[in-house]
């Protein structure tokens, strides 16, 4: 497998992976984006895999598109001419997004340095966001002299910033720093950046702490009922997933822990 994305175990549970194009501020090619694709298929179906870390190598965690060439995407066909090879690259890059979304596990975006264009748009596909003191954030698609509307942003950084933060950001382009995305949340928190990947591993330690399934289940439900027409439509699915939990193994043992007052002891997840 390509070597521009890594996969680490930096502690027990914990899968990091973390962008590695260093010498191009991990910007996006073929390579890196199939890698990426790859490298997520691979924990999906890692049952001792609890929980997901996202990061760059080096100064940056993603500058976006790699405007020195993107490559050929492994899905187009060269026959179908310049606009198919154009609409694999473009489905090929926006479906990171969609492919964070249904990891079963969760996913921590460690910003550290620029975000910026497609990798703002990993971060927010990400279910929780933490920020080095370097990390600057743009919609900067538009820079570039196309929509500021791309991969999925259009969509998640108005459910995150609100609908007027997130114009203004589409429409300049501009850099956040950290401290304005804190502010706005865009993310969680900011720390130093020598202790962010300890900070994502504490966060993903209070993750671990809950019932596998739970944690599964509370991950695609929130992610779902972003998209349902209302309040009843998410409680309808509240009430489905909860029977999914209800009386499971994850289930007994939380209570069985916490009537004993002891640490929970959870079994491997199946896929």
């Amino acid at each position: 497998m390509s070597d521009t994305v890594l996969l680490s175990r930096p502690a027990p549970g914990v899968a990091q992976l973390t962008l590695h194009r260093p010498e191009r501020l991990n910007a996006m090619d073929a390579e890196l984006v199939g890698a990426l694709h790859a490298r997520l298929d691979e924990v999906a179906g890692d049952p001792s895999v609890r929980v997901v870390v996202l990061t760059g190598a080096g100064r940056a965690f993603c500058a976006g598109l790699d405007l020195a060439g993107y490559g050929t995407p492994a899905a187009a066909d060269p026959a179908g001419g310049p606009m198919a090879v154009a609409l694999a690259t473009q489905e090929e890059i926006a479906g990171l997004v969609v492919h964070l979304r249904r990891l079963p596990q969760p996913v921590i975006a460690a910003v550290n340095g620029a975000a910026a264009g497609g990798g703002l748009a990993l971060v927010l596909g990400s279910d929780i966001r933490l920020a080095a003191a370097s990390a600057r954030f743009s919609a900067a698609f538009i820079k570039i002299g196309v929509s500021g509307c791309d991969i999925g942003t259009s969509w998640l950084l108005p459910r995150i910033v609100g609908a007027g933060a997130a114009h203004e950001m589409m429409l300049t382009g501009r850099l956040v720093d950290a401290a304005e995305a804190a502010r706005r949340g865009l993310v969680l928190e900011v720390v130093d950046d020598d202790v962010l990947l300890e900070r994502a591993l504490d966060e993903a330690r209070l993750i671990q702490a809950n019932a596998p399934l739970a944690v599964r289940m509370t991950k695609e439900t929130m992610w779902a009922s972003l998209e349902v027409g209302g309040l009843a439509a998410a409680i309808s699915l509240e009430n489905h997933t909860q029977l999914l939990c209800l009386g499971s193994d994850d289930q007994r043992e939380a209570v069985a822990a916490f009537l004993e007052k002891r640490p929970p002891r959870w079994a491997p997840q199946a896929d």
